[in-house]
């Protein structure tokens, strides 16, 4: 399932058509895998290490990870991924992408420093951060690289500054409401 998947976003990227907006293709692919990850679940627990090895593992993350158009599902499997970390039957970084990625839906700001989006001028920004004077000690426990090994000095302090697209902002707003990541206001 995460080979599909990756096959078929380089197909797309090939194709020109990833950057704007959630493509159907890969919406249907996401939906089809985490359907079929709850499946497992649902029979055999959290595939973890012990489960289906290392390379199983990642897979689950990965369509866990990918599931974006199913909030409650996400939500769900990191209450189930916290539970085998703590067993270490996963890697603690896969709970902090999952982490941060909820927290990046949900528009509450990433602790681990693991999501990032474009400004207009397409430059990667990073999505807002809990703590950025903490992030490199997070970062580390779980077992990630530092940030500020990747971005020294006053480029740290750039990215760090930096905001994404504004149009990118509003279109995410309005798909995150549409899809049940934000309340809707009235």
């Amino acid at each position: 399932m995460a080979g599909n998947d990756r096959r078929l976003r380089q197909q797309l990227e090939t194709a020109g058509e990833v950057g704007d907006g959630y493509h159907h293709r890969m919406q249907a692919m996401h939906e089809a895998n985490a359907r079929r990850l709850r499946e497992i679940i649902s029979e055999h627990g959290w595939p973890g290490r012990s489960l289906v090895g290392e390379d199983g593992a990642e897979a689950a993350w990965f369509i866990v990870q990918h599931s974006i158009s199913e909030p409650d599902f996400m939500r769900e499997a990191a209450v189930l991924l916290q539970h085998s970390t703590a067993e270490r039957n996963a890697p603690a970084w896969h709970l902090a992408f999952l982490t941060d990625r909820i927290a990046f839906y949900e528009g509450r700001p990433q602790r681990y420093g693991t999501q990032w989006d474009v400004d207009d001028d397409g430059t990667e920004v990073i999505w807002e951060l809990e703590s950025p004077e903490r992030v490199d000690d997070l970062r580390r426990e779980v077992g990630l690289p530092a940030l500020s090994a990747r971005f020294p000095g006053a480029q740290w302090r750039r990215i760090l500054t930096r905001k994404p697209s504004a149009k990118r902002l509003r279109d995410f707003e309005e798909w995150a409401r549409a899809i049940g990541w934000r309340k809707s206001t009235p």
